[in-house]
């Protein structure tokens, strides 16, 4: 085992860590237990910092006498103070680890982005990806208060960094009573590949469409289904709070029956217009509104059980009011799901979403149950995902690789970056897209189940018509592997529109078809219709 020093600032898309190492005597195979503690670390040792390497000190400690200090003072020439440790990786592979501690903070000054400032985090690397799980923590100042994380180790992990300081901010933090355990070990007899032609919930060819928003009219769904001859739309059910507030259980369910309101209104159109429809829960109970206001699936739905039982109570109405629904495909069971936190008492999003279909079922036997991995239903959560124990479902990802491409600008100034091109370091182009998507593949054949792509997207300013080529790479790609998808989004953001050019500046829908949308039109107009 070695202890590592992270020396410099981290991203989420990259750790640009510069690592310094201590050789240590190799530890021997953890024995896979739920419970095992993995590290811990109360700091009250006379050699506590010994394998600690940077600039730390001792100071009182929670209810103790000592606990690490990581300090970095305005001006510091480097432009973060982190330290970090190796942990022993073999025999926690496939498993789920949570990570708490005692933090305390004093003047730690405001985060250039979301991921930066306080850091209690775990650095996982694998031949095939990286993750950085860690505590959501505030800038400002604090008394010692919990924090904790939950942390998913892949199958193929070859490399486990506990991670503490200060990035791209300044301040004093301490840290004390640390400890990594083992929250779940994978399953003792993984399921095997289900026999016969996978569940599909429909007896078209293929589904192609788009999502849209909950205000859209009968004439925008008359031109998507009958002239674009798309036959699929995901439905939000999204709700829009200030950013950073808590959806409350309180006002939950009259929000909730407005917002179905509008889809009863919308499915005899639906149904008129040949558009089966997908029910997204876009904004489960105790999920937190994002920067932009949208509520999320995160938050309380993995730290509160009132919240789980209530997501669970949502499904259970939801079925019993549109198990008769004609047009309506399937129910995509919450969108995004993002797992920062499991508190104990909690289900994971495996066992909620396990939990919710069973509910379902109880109701409606037949009905596609659409279910997105852990990790923002990224191609990557389903790497090490399993199959409910439960019929008829539908698995589906959502496929913006790479974000820096795809996300330009978005978000405020970024690089310009064309496609297929270099991108972040690596150069993309269609062989790298199909390898980003390829968990998504394996997944898909080693289970034998359908795949939907429930959003996709380049933003439409990217430079020299780049988003149209890396929409049709993308769209082979799911054609070629028989994939349902929907395109997002159709007349809801204008960023993501393909009616509109390439121009920033200009707000106005194009005077004629752009290349986006005559890619989209060419091929739904090789769907076919719902049989009704």
């Amino acid at each position: 085992m070695k202890h590592i020093l992270w020396t410099r600032s981290l991203s989420p898309g990259c750790l640009l860590g510069m690592l310094a190492s201590l050789a240590l005597t190799a530890a021997e195979p953890i024995p896979l237990a739920k419970g095992h503690v993995l590290f811990q670390a109360d700091f009250e040792a006379t050699n506590a910092l010994q394998a600690w390497k940077g600039s730390t000190r001792l100071e009182a400690g929670f209810q103790s006498r000592q606990s690490l200090v990581v300090e970095r003072k305005p001006g510091a020439s480097e432009p973060s103070s982190i330290v970090g440790l190796s942990l022993p990786v073999t025999g926690v592979r496939g498993c789920t680890l949570s990570g708490s501690a005692r933090i305390k903070a004093a003047n730690v000054s405001a985060k250039p982005n979301p991921w930066n400032g306080v850091k209690f985090m775990l650095a996982i690397e694998s031949p095939t990806s990286k993750a950085w799980p860690q505590a959501d923590l505030d800038a400002g100042s604090f008394d010692w208060k919990r924090a904790a994380f939950t942390a998913r180790v892949p199958e193929d992990a070859t490399a486990l960094t506990l991670v503490l300081g200060l990035e791209s901010v300044t301040g004093k933090v301490q840290f004390d009573d640390v400890k990594i355990v083992i929250a779940k070990t994978p399953p003792v007899s993984p399921p095997v590949a289900a026999a016969g032609p996978p569940f599909k919930g429909h007896n078209l060819p293929r589904l192609r469409g788009a999502m849209i928003a909950p205000n859209i009219d009968e004439a925008s769904l008359r031109r998507l289904g009958r002239d674009w001859k798309a036959n699929l739309i995901r439905w939000q059910l999204i709700r829009h709070l200030r950013p950073g507030q808590s959806s409350s259980l309180a006002d939950y369910d009259p929000w909730l029956e407005d917002e179905l309101k509008k889809l009863d209104a919308a499915l005899k159109h639906c149904e008129r217009y040949g558009l089966y429809v997908v029910v997204d829960l876009h904004s489960p109970p105790g999920g937190k509104a994002t920067a932009s206001g949208y509520v999320g699936s995160d938050d309380r739905l993995f730290t509160d059980r009132s919240c789980q039982d209530k997501f669970v109570e949502v499904w259970r109405h939801l079925a019993a009011r549109y198990k008769n629904a004609k047009p309506i495909w399937g129910y995509d069971l919450a969108n995004e799901p993002v797992e920062g936190l499991i508190e104990e008492g909690c289900d994971d999003w495996q066992a909620l979403a396990e939990r919710t279909a069973k509910a379902i079922r109880e109701i409606d036997p037949q009905r596609a149950l659409i279910v997105e991995p852990a990790g923002w239903g990224s191609p990557d959560g389903l790497r090490d995902w399993l199959p409910l124990a439960v019929s008829n479902v539908v698995y589906s990802v959502h496929m913006y690789l790479p974000s820096a491409f795809t996300h330009q600008g978005v978000f405020g100034k970024t690089p310009e970056c064309g496609y297929p091109g270099l991108i972040d370091g690596k150069v993309w182009n269609r062989a790298q897209l199909e390898a980003a998507l390829q968990p998504v593949i394996d997944f898909q054949r080693r289970y034998n189940v359908r795949i939907y792509i429930g959003e996709f997207s380049a933003i439409r300013w990217a430079p020299d018509h780049s988003s149209y080529r890396w929409l049709k790479d993308v769209i082979d790609i799911f054609e070629a592997h028989d994939w349902d998808w929907s395109y997002h989004a159709f007349r809801e953001w204008n960023g993501w529109s393909v009616e509109h050019t390439e121009d920033r500046s200009d707000n106005a829908p194009a005077a004629q078809p752009t290349d986006r949308q005559r890619l989209l039109c060419d091929w739904f107009g090789r769907n076919q219709s719902p049989s009704w």
